[in-house]
């Protein structure tokens, strides 16, 4: 789950914060997003699809301000060991990823995860 301040302000139309992490050693990226469930960023979740994305998980809550929210998990399968992505999937992939967002207004900072974040 995405750490978020408030459901006050989005970032971009239905989405409240937006994480784009790998767990060690960085070369596959997931795409984390807390969304509006009541506005939700339809377009977004369309072009993730398109671009092989799949939702691997999504939970529902209520934020301590009141507001709805809905955690959305995605990720693509690669080639490499454990459906890992190899050096130019990660290029191809990580450009795609940047271009949809930079689209709607949002830079991508993507990070690799913490061991304890990882396998929390």
């Amino acid at each position: 789950m995405l750490f978020l301040k408030s459901t006050a302000v989005t970032k971009a139309p239905g989405i409240y914060e937006l994480d784009i992490a790998a767990k060690p050693p960085g070369k596959t990226f997931g795409v984390f997003m807390a969304t509006d469930p009541d506005h939700p960023p339809t377009e977004v979740l369309t072009a993730l699809a398109k671009l092989g994305f799949q939702n691997t998980y999504q939970q529902s809550y209520t934020h301590k301000d009141k507001g709805k929210v809905l955690d959305m998990h995605f990720e693509k399968n690669g080639t490499d060991l454990f459906n890992g992505w190899k050096t130019e999937e990660c290029a191809v992939n990580m450009a795609a990823i940047e271009e949809l967002f930079k689209d709607i207004g949002l830079t991508i900072a993507p990070r690799v995860m913490t061991l304890a974040e990882a396998y929390a």
